[in-house]
């Protein structure tokens, strides 16, 4: 294997020479072990032989950087780099994964981790809390929505990445992690210790807006999110005096996940029908999901809310149900991610998130660059004065949830005011 790429000893290594024999066995999609095969169909002229011209450009500019950069740089990173270079050249939303982006892939598809149970994002170059998840250590301990974390075991996350600060609060159940947090109204950062656990990742959130009518977000699809809804739902049920009449479905900048909890949460709406179908190169990049009897809704009517950040999963939900007549789906153009990644492990903990398939709503349509159009577009003013005077029926949370978000109020006027459309063609 080394000697057919060609690569003489006055350039490389051994040690260099056996990491690139392992690197372009990689790149090739190849192991070591079948180094018989290829050499035999090499000799029987087969076209799809080895580029060994161009392994030789990959050795010869490795090389190069080794020796020649500014700077050290050590094997495995230059390794890494060029995977990871590789396999994002393909297209945007294939990625090498080292083992700490491989971690949080898991995380968000199985929805559990060790840590503290906060959801955080970066706003204005701060670590703001979004929510502390109910019941998790931060909540108990007493951290609240729009704290803002300045520092995580005396080391301070000026510097640190929002994946950094994630990383830092996790650990194993029954470790202590200190966290000092700014609040406002409060002269002074206040301390929290906090005893890490295992954590649930919640994906669906619920409210019941008024008398009936109730709301459920999704933030992500994740293994738990159709158990969650179907949770969700039954409260919103049990909450509603005459039973549940409409429901509005949240999917405003969901960028997706695991594509079979897209699958199960569409199919809790719709009795029969086709959801998706998927187009690839593999056998198993190539697949249709039917809908099975029983919607959780008993027919209900539904309305889903995008916009340009809904993406992948969401735009499998949103297509499926708009195509069926089953919801009005409302909002704006969202994102079009029509392709479906699955994720390969490697060696020593990393793995590759790959595109395998192109999806396909049951129309037919490929919202791949085009995204769902919604049968009504929202803006943040119209309609809001006429619902502001309409809280008689409203619980305390649903009216708070209202009014500060006017595309909602839109959303239930739509819902309750008999405009819910059945088909796209209406």
């Amino acid at each position: 294997m080394v000697l057919g790429i060609g690569v003489s000893k006055r350039l490389m290594s051994l040690k260099f020479r056996s990491i690139l024999v392992l690197l372009v066995g990689t790149a090739l999609g190849l192991s070591l072990s079948l180094g018989s095969g290829v050499l035999a169909e090499r000799e029987t002229g087969n076209s799809e032989s080895l580029p060994w011209d161009e392994a030789r450009l990959l050795a010869e500019v490795l090389e190069r950087v080794k020796q020649e950069y500014v700077e050290p740089v050590n094997d495995r990173q230059l390794i890494e780099a060029a995977v990871r270079g590789m396999v994002m050249d393909l297209d945007p939303h294939s990625q090498f994964l080292d083992t700490d982006e491989y971690e949080e892939i898991r995380i968000n598809t199985t929805g559990t981790y060790s840590g503290v149970g906060l959801e955080v994002n970066v706003v204005d170059g701060q670590v703001v809390v979004v929510s502390p998840i109910e019941g998790m250590p931060a909540d108990v301990a007493g951290i609240r929505a729009r704290d803002i974390i300045v520092a995580i075991d005396d080391d301070s996350v000026i510097d640190f990445s929002l994946t950094d600060t994630i990383t830092k609060m996790r650990g194993k159940p029954g470790t202590r992690v200190a966290i000092r947090i700014e609040r406002a109204g409060e002269p002074e950062p206040i301390d929290f210790n906090v005893i890490r656990s295992h954590v649930q990742v919640r994906s669906v959130r619920s409210e019941l807006l008024e008398r009936d009518y109730g709301y459920i977000r999704l933030t992500h699809f994740s293994e738990t999110t159709y158990k969650d809804l179907r949770k969700a739902i039954d409260e919103l049920q049990r909450n509603s005096p005459s039973g549940l009449q409409g429901l509005v479905l949240d999917l405003r900048n969901n960028p997706g996940g695991v594509l079979d909890a897209a699958v199960e949460v569409t199919d809790a709406f719709l009795d029969e029908g086709l959801i998706v179908t998927a187009s690839g190169r593999g056998r198993e990049s190539n697949f249709e999901r039917l809908a099975r009897p029983g919607d959780l809704l008993d027919g209900a009517e539904l309305v889903v809310m995008v916009n340009e950040g809904s993406a992948s999963a969401s735009e499998i939900v949103a297509g499926a149900l708009q195509d069926h007549g089953r919801a009005t789906v409302v909002g704006h153009r969202t994102f079009g991610k029509g392709s479906v990644q699955t994720v390969m492990p490697l060696s020593n903990g990393r793995a590759i998130k790959l595109t395998t398939s192109r999806y396909y709503t049951p129309s037919g349509d490929s919202i791949h660059g085009q995204g769902i159009t919604p049968d009504l577009l929202l803006d943040d003013t119209s309609m809001a004065d006429a619902l502001a005077a309409v809280t008689e029926h409203r619980t305390e949370a649903g009216a708070a949830l209202l009014q500060t978000d006017g595309q909602l109020r839109q959303a239930l006027q739509v819902l309750t005011s008999g405009r819910v459309m059945h088909s796209k063609a209406d």
